[in-house]
């Protein structure tokens, strides 16, 4: 459920990313823009980081299943 969420929010921030890149196509000196794009790319680091903890979570949890069975 975690690693669905987290790839859906990446989903998301990539198209915010992508729209804040065509506006500073327009103006790349636009503050506003510039902030907005540091801290969309900061959210998507941190939901990166979110997957792939959330994938060794799902491993591990396997591993221990098989070590069960």
């Amino acid at each position: 459920m975690q690693l669905k969420r987290a790839k859906e929010v990446l989903e998301v921030l990539e198209v915010q990313k992508n729209q804040i890149n065509l506006k500073l196509e327009s103006n790349p000196s636009c503050p506003v823009s510039n902030k907005d794009l540091r801290l969309v790319l900061l959210d998507i680091r941190i939901t990166l980081n979110e997957i792939e903890q959330a994938k060794s979570d799902i491993e591990n949890t396997q591993a221990e299943i098989l070590k069960v069975v």
